[in-house]
């Protein structure tokens, strides 16, 4: 069985045949990544298919410098921003921001330890309705489970910026998460 990499070399030198498995192992991740971006189905499919265009296209000129997986991921990012020009501009904003709060990144959103289906569907619709650059963040750091360093690479964003991003977000999920709970209660 060969490995990414090898199939990435075979791409490169135009097999279409690696390139589809490329596609198959990358495929849902693109989807799900433009989706959670977009918002919309329709857009995200869109999305998804210009970025596999784009990343074959493109294919000759990638370096093997990152994994295949970051540098796909930034293409299906830029594609997002191109589509949601706002997206773009709340990146920057939250670059720009001073960094008053340090992020605590040791204290996770708690994925594994929720307890209960409504409570994860809660989760999921408190997501959705999150600013689409802190909807970025965490769909790839919570749901692909890739570290800082390579979201930083993905968005083109500082690594402090990653951080303290992830930390508003967490922060806005569990206000209104436990805002949920007083209503309950």
């Amino acid at each position: 069985m060969e490995n990414e990499a090898e199939v990435v070399v075979r791409a490169q030198a135009g097999d279409v045949d690696a390139f589809e498995r490329l596609v198959v192992d990358h495929q849902a991740f693109v989807y799900n990544l433009a989706f959670r971006v977009l918002g919309n189905a329709q857009e995200a499919e869109d999305a998804a298919q210009e970025a596999l265009v784009r990343a074959w296209l493109s294919l000759p000129k990638f370096r093997s410098d990152s994994r295949f997986s970051t540098w796909l991921y930034r293409i299906v990012t830029n594609v997002c921003y191109n589509r949601i020009p706002r997206l773009r501009r709340e990146l920057t904003i939250l670059g720009e921001d001073e960094l008053l709060e340090q992020p605590d990144i040791h204290s996770g959103l708690p994925l594994e330890n929720l307890e209960t289906d409504e409570i994860r569907v809660r989760l999921h619709r408190q997501i959705d309705e999150l600013p689409e650059s802190y909807r970025l963040l965490i769909t790839l750091r919570y749901q692909q489970e890739l570290a800082y360093e390579e979201i930083a690479s993905i968005t083109g964003l500082p690594l402090g910026t990653v951080k303290t991003g992830l930390f508003r977000a967490k922060r806005q999920l569990r206000s209104a998460l436990d805002a949920h709970e007083e209503e309950r209660v």
